[in-house]
């Protein structure tokens, strides 16, 4: 009782209005008061401290920052232009840009919303301009933009990792695989559409030459290698994720550099967005350990596993719930919300169902993907809408429909085969 009670205020005030920061300390605080009154709260001093001294959590500004480094600096549209020669050929043409484009930050913002307006930014004018389907074009900036979130280095992963002490490293190399992948198959289903009616994304006869795919090459070239340096000195032991954080935020001020975009200026802004979206990111981190701690202290999570047991739910059975579960909350709730809030009421029942804690990373990430896309709330809806005036958020939604399927059924995809998101760290980490 006291947890339907606990959950269902917290879903209450967050349909009222209320930040979802203010909304989980709010129902975090109640549920303790209902367990142990007052008394309840005199933990707080020591949860609170335990949420904010992690050596984990200092990751995210450090990755923030290289991304809004590179966001100021306008390098998004140079790495736009250096990708769409070599697509513009494929049946699709530029909107298979958005998809490797999106790949490609996400790979260094490390979040969703990063991505999608860098992207939807250079994309929707040009690809507008040039009589592509607008619908299909906002799908795919929405759906490339929830890459940000999956490609490694993820701020979402860290979080995971942060409630269920899981290795940041191995959920980076966890990511990487299922990330190209479903990047894959939101081409192919690109291609489909545009072979079948060449209308929705007309087709560009000239081809690039050696030249052009050069300095093409030479754009994309340093963000590679940004994300080399970065990835690599994690999965090679050289870096823990923090002071690969500290790298790539180095290696992001010395391309603005290369590139001349470099200023005091851009630094002084990066520093103020990194503050208000960091702040925003541990402050959610921060009540979530309240909730978490309450729910703990209930005992919910070994009840929910003694349910489970007797009921004979089955491992296949009881990921399908969850996955019900996390599309209807990301109707009203912010991803970091979601997992912050469920994740460490079901990690139990998932340990005691032998799920792989690691694979369940990347399975939850996808699921906050999913939620990120579903409507009316969907982040990544608002953030492509208000990138152009051209674009409704109804087409954004419509555009996204398909997209929304293909994540569903690469996630029972992975249900059916694990090993999609355990090799890569399996290889790398034995």
């Amino acid at each position: 009782m006291e947890v339907i009670l606990a959950f269902g205020l917290l879903i209450g005030l967050i349909l009222g209005g209320m930040w979802v920061q203010f909304a989980v300390a709010g129902a975090g605080l109640f549920y303790l008061w209902m367990l142990k009154g007052f008394a309840g709260w005199k933990a707080l001093g020591l949860v609170s401290w335990g949420a904010a001294n992690s050596f984990t959590l200092a990751a995210i500004p450090l990755f923030v920052l290289m991304a809004e480094i590179l966001l100021s600096s306008g390098l998004a549209g140079r790495l736009y232009n250096g990708v769409a020669p070599f697509m513009r050929r494929l049946p699709g043409g530029l909107l298979h840009t958005n998809i490797v484009g999106s790949g490609i930050f996400a790979a260094i913002s490390g979040g969703s919303a990063p991505t999608a307006a860098a992207m939807s930014t250079v994309s929707l004018p040009e690809l507008g301009r040039r009589g592509y389907d607008r619908r299909l074009v906002a799908g795919s900036l929405a759906a490339g933009g929830t890459l940000g979130i999956l490609i490694p280095p993820s701020i979402t992963m860290i979080i995971y990792a942060t409630f269920t002490e899981t290795s940041i490293a191995r959920l980076f190399a966890a990511g990487l695989v299922p990330g190209i992948l479903l990047a894959l198959f939101y081409m192919a289903f690109i291609m489909v559409r545009a072979l079948r009616n060449p209308s929705l994304a007309p087709r560009v006869e000239t081809k690039a030459t050696p030249a052009d795919l050069l300095r093409a090459a030479l754009d994309i070239l340093p963000f590679l290698m940004l994300i080399f340096i970065v990835l690599g000195s994690i999965y090679g032991g050289f870096a823990t994720p923090t002071e690969a954080g500290a790298v790539g935020t180095a290696g992001a001020i010395l391309i603005s550099g290369i590139y001349r975009k470099l200023s005091f200026g851009l630094i002084r802004r990066a520093l103020i967005r990194t503050a208000v979206m960091s702040g925003n990111i541990l402050f959610v981190v921060f009540t979530s350990m309240i909730f978490a701690y309450a729910t703990a202290l209930s005992g919910v999570g070994e009840a929910l596993v003694a349910q489970l047991e007797s009921a004979d739910v089955s491992r296949v059975t009881f990921l399908l719930i969850i996955m019900v579960a996390f599309a209807i909350l990301g109707c009203f709730m912010e991803g970091l919300g979601m997992i912050a809030i469920i994740v460490p009421v079901i990690f139990p029942a998932l340990l005691a169902l032998n799920v792989d804690p690691i694979w369940f990373g990347v399975f939850v990430v996808i699921l906050v993907e999913l939620g990120q896309l579903t409507p009316p709330l969907g982040v990544i809806l608002f953030v492509v809408a208000s990138s152009s005036k051209e674009v409704s958020v109804e087409d954004v939604i419509m555009g996204t429909l398909p997209f929304f399927v293909i994540i569903l059924l690469f996630m029972l995809l992975m249900i059916g085969f694990p090993q999609i998101a355990l090799f890569l760290p399996e290889v790398t980490f034995g």
